[in-house]
């Protein structure tokens, strides 16, 4: 059974539960890299690239807030 047909019968996870859940673990994971891109940009005074990664990490845990509230949600 091929990973695009799993419809929950396999994992007991629905596709659309698991990508939100997928989605805010990246946005979390992306957060977590920016803290190294910008230290990196940081070192070497690059500030346009520190703002560029900052703006980045943002973003990220905005959308990883979103998932966690659609979750929320859902998982009640």
């Amino acid at each position: 059974m091929s990973a695009s047909t799993e419809s929950g019968e396999v994992t007991g996870t629905r596709d659309k539960t698991y990508n939100l859940i997928w989605y805010v673990e990246k946005c979390l994971s992306n957060a977590l890299r920016m803290d190294t891109f910008i230290a990196d940009a940081e070192r070497d005074g690059d500030h346009e690239t520190v703002e560029l990664f900052t703006k980045a990490q943002s973003d990220s845990l905005k959308g990883a807030e979103m998932g966690k509230k659609l979750l929320r949600a859902r998982l009640v």
